[in-house]
């Protein structure tokens, strides 16, 4: 198997809970690290109504050097990679190869139209 081309640089992110100072919280993200990915789209996107507001999803495949299970530098499900002024929410994850050298996550962007 040709090893893919790691040639975007995101940040993996994961959501964390803060307090609010009046005995709740509020959902921020906290940046886990920077990691080398190859960015590529997914099949065809599309848009729904959200809000009332349509939103532009697109779908996509990304691409990375593997981690270890239980590893916080392997990516999960509703963690995102971010970059370039992009976002990237994670919807799966699965190994590339079956050495596991890369794994693959299945990402959707989705943008307000």
């Amino acid at each position: 198997m040709k090893a893919p081309h790691l040639n975007r640089r995101l940040v993996l992110e994961a959501p964390t809970r803060v307090p609010d100072g009046a005995g709740g919280y509020v959902e921020s993200w906290a940046p886990l690290g920077t990691v080398w990915t190859h960015v590529s789209v997914r099949g065809s996107g599309g848009e729904r109504a959200e809000a009332g507001m349509p939103v532009s999803r697109t779908r996509f495949r990304i691409v990375l050097r593997g981690a270890p299970v239980g590893s916080s530098m392997r990516p999960a499900p509703d963690q995102r990679l971010t970059g370039d002024g992009r976002i990237y929410v994670i919807r799966a994850v699965a190994e590339h190869d079956p050495a596991g050298r890369y794994l693959t996550c299945f990402a959707d962007e989705e943008v307000a139209a």
